[in-house]
């Protein structure tokens, strides 16, 4: 394939975004960080081959379900399968897993506050009920006071 057909295959960064619904802005970062590659005209314009379509839309997938941007890149070249979701990626598995065993913490943490949280919530109204609690909120600004 010569030069001039290359061309013909490939987009700026204008149609990739409009391709893509992702911002040029986003693509640039992209590419800063190593995700998608372009290659350059004379005058300095991205461009890029229809593959970066199916790349681009696998990593907004995936950024979109929570991953960092260092998760994704592990992904390695499994990034340009079209069908990332449901073919075999060895690196896709080992990053779901490491990130399902980080939010399984975060959740146990979450669950442990919650649970203290309740727990001081109901000594408070085993304690408060039956009296009256002092309200302090006419302080705040827009309270009762002239």
């Amino acid at each position: 394939m010569d030069s001039d057909d290359r061309a013909d295959h490939e987009m700026r960064i204008g149609e990739l975004a409009r391709r893509t619904g992702v911002s040029t802005r986003s693509l640039r970062y992209y590419e800063e960080r190593g995700l998608l590659a372009s290659r350059r005209d004379r005058n300095g314009y991205r461009r890029y081959g229809d593959e970066a379509v199916v790349l681009v839309n696998n990593l907004r997938h995936l950024l979109g379900a929570g991953l960092s941007v260092e998760n994704v890149r592990e992904f390695g070249s499994c990034l340009a399968s079209p069908d990332l979701g449901s073919s075999p990626c060895a690196p896709a598995l080992e990053v779901y897993e490491q990130r399902l065993r980080v939010l399984d913490e975060r959740i146990a943490a979450l669950a442990h506050v919650r649970s203290d949280l309740a727990a001081q919530a109901e000594h408070l109204r085993t304690r408060t009920a039956g009296h009256a609690m002092p309200d302090d909120r006419s302080d705040e600004v827009g309270g009762d006071r002239p």
